[in-house]
């Protein structure tokens, strides 16, 4: 670091040029905006290691260290996607990059701005069968924004300390979709970068920052960093879509609540999935997937106008590519149009439509409102009955008579030790969730039941829906849950849980936030019962290599990993488990029917 940030010529002539430079880099990120670094340890990483180490001693970032680079790699990814600022993480070279492959593939498609920061063998000990040396540069392909391999740094001065800052800023501004001038660029939008860094011996040396400067300065200029990136990515009101066709609007994954006001309007149903942060207003339709499928609303469309990234039904694909509907894909960025079949004639970054007039057109009006109407018909007729309806039971809630009376209490008894069903568990966590709260899905059978059912409700819900890959989940919640703050709760199925159980370890010193994972174990791979094929081929064969049977004491995994753990088979056992304390890891293990 520079002599302005606390330290004289002296003490950067005792440091490696490893560390000098190391802790330059990481102190460019934190003055760009980046609050959380994620290391895997390793011995090439040593210096950033060490490095981060410092900067959280005084109190410039927040350190989490995981073991396994795949989970700390969705670590970060969940980090970013809360907070909205780019994290870091940091691996030594080998093996450790490649497994930062998933996490980085999920930041590329889903926009999520992540910052790699992998360790490297310098030039000389490359091609000639080093250990624990690959070819990191390129390891990611096309799949990041901006990728540098930098070579060892050599001296230990303000030019190469100069040098690394200035490709921090670069990298945090192109991580939120900036150029690397930190201006707004064309429209791959945030994700991930890829710094590979070629450190040579010796790796790494005492770092203390006695004259460091304080938190408030290192967050007055990122703060600044994050408003100006805030900024340039400010939507424009874009195309005008002018009423007329028999139009809904459908929102995916990262729509966003432009997708609701858009629909609201233009006076059209919005068809919004439960990721899509658009899942609630006057227009919502629960039951869109039903409707579409339903004679006299499906086929009457004339239009849609697609927000975000739809992956949840095959209805939604299906409508864009049907002849004579019109579509209209809408995203601000991106480095892929959404554009089933390549029927989609027309794309744009941004939409504004036509104000509906007051009052609606008698025929704009009756599109509106049979598709609302209808839709909440349909989801009323999957509640249980309530006690309400029962015969001598008032509009109050009195029971008139002691016949009354023993028939409302057999009812409420059957209704507390009623089974869960899947229905029953997406319903009673969506009911718990407040607005401050966090809810996470799993790429399992779950989130699609809750798409299927649960209302219209201003609540932030997270799902890797970029490449609706199972993997990281567990570590995707963890940083959501400690970016938030709050209560998290991670709606996930027995298998997303197994895959990612490495996640649940947390070492000496780490956060254990306010996170709940619910697993609703099946005892395997239920999701793949609805292929065509589950009718068809041999049941054992197609148990063995799609269903995936499984047995997992869940208890004594939570035990192993010193999670709190309950279990819940009934509504009462369920309603009890979701009202308790959120206070720390826990998990609740949820047996469901296949």
């Amino acid at each position: 670091m520079a002599d302005r940030e606390g330290e004289g010529a002296d003490s950067r002539a005792r440091r490696s040029p490893a560390t000098a430079s190391a802790l330059a880099l990481l102190s460019g990120f934190v003055r760009s905006g980046v609050r959380d670094v994620v290391v895997a340890p390793g011995s090439r990483s040593q210096a950033l290691a060490l490095a981060a180490a410092e900067l959280e001693r005084v109190g410039a970032i927040r350190l989490h260290v995981r073991i396994d680079e795949r989970g700390a790699g969705f670590l970060a990814l969940g980090l970013a996607i809360e907070s909205r600022r780019p994290a870091v993480v940091v691996v030594t070279s080998g093996t450790a990059v490649a497994n930062l492959h998933p996490a980085v593939l999920e930041a590329h498609h889903a926009g999520v701005p992540l910052i790699v920061c992998s360790a490297d063998r310098p030039l000389e000990l490359r091609g000639i069968r080093s250990n624990q040396t690959t070819v990191q540069p390129g390891i990611f392909a096309d799949a990041v924004r901006l990728e540098r391999d930098v070579a060892a740094p050599t001296e230990a001065d303000d030019d190469e300390a100069d040098a690394a800052a200035r490709l921090a800023r670069t990298a945090v501004a192109v991580s939120l979709g900036l150029d690397e001038r930190g201006e707004p660029s064309a429209h791959p939008g945030p994700g991930p970068v890829h710094l590979n860094l070629q450190y040579s011996e010796p790796l790494s040396s005492a770092v203390h920052l006695d004259e460091a400067p304080t938190v408030d300065e290192l967050w007055t200029e990122a703060s600044t960093a994050a408003a100006a990136s805030d900024g340039a990515r400010a939507e424009s009101r874009g195309a005008l879509i002018a009423a007329g066709p028999r139009t809904v609007v459908v929102a995916g994954a990262g729509a966003g609540p432009a997708a609701e006001r858009f629909a609201r309007e233009g006076g059209w149903p919005l068809l919004a999935e439960v990721t899509s942060g658009a899942r609630f207003g006057p227009n919502l339709v629960v039951a869109a997937r039903e409707l579409l499928n339903e004679p006299g609303f499906g086929d009457r469309i004339e239009r849609v106008v697609v927000f975000g990234h739809p992956t949840l039904s095959r209805e939604v694909p299906a409508l864009v590519q049907r002849p004579g509907v019109e579509a209209i894909v809408v995203s601000p960025s991106g480095i892929e149009w959404y554009n089933p079949g390549r029927r989609v004639r027309r794309f744009e970054r941004a939409v504004h439509a036509e104000p509906a007039p007051t009052p609606m057109p008698p025929e704009a009006r009756e599109w509106l409102g049979r598709w609302v109407h209808a839709s909440r018909s349909i989801i009323d007729a999957g509640l249980p009955q309530t006690l309400g309806l029962m015969s001598g039971v008032d509009e109050t809630g009195h029971v008139s008579d002691y016949a009354a009376q023993r028939e409302y209490m057999k009812a409420q008894l059957a209704a507390v030790r009623e089974p869960v069903s899947r229905r029953m568990l997406v319903d009673a966590v969506w009911a718990a969730t407040w607005p401050h709260d966090r809810l996470v899905f799993g790429a399992s059978r779950l989130i699609r039941d809750a798409d299927r059912a649960v209302p219209g409700r201003r609540i932030t819900v997270h799902a890797n829906r970029g490449l609706a890959g199972i993997d990281g989940t567990i570590a995707t919640a963890f940083g959501v849950a400690i970016a938030s703050g709050g209560v998290t709760r991670a709606v996930i199925g027995d298998l997303t849980l197994l895959h990612d159980v490495g996640s649940m370890l947390l070492g000496a010193g780490e956060a254990r936030p306010r996170l709940q994972v619910i697993v609703g174990n099946d005892g395997g791979g239920t999701i793949f019962d609805a292929l065509e094929v589950a009718g068809s081929a041999d049941a054992d064969e197609f148990d063995r290599v799609q269903y995936t049977p499984q047995s997992v004491d869940l208890a004594a995994l939570a035990t192993a990993y010193g999670w709190r753990y309950a279990r819940a088979t009934t509504r009462g056992e369920l309603s009890d488990a979701l009202a308790a304390p959120v206070d720390g890891p826990s998990l609740l293990e949820v047996p469901l029917p296949r």
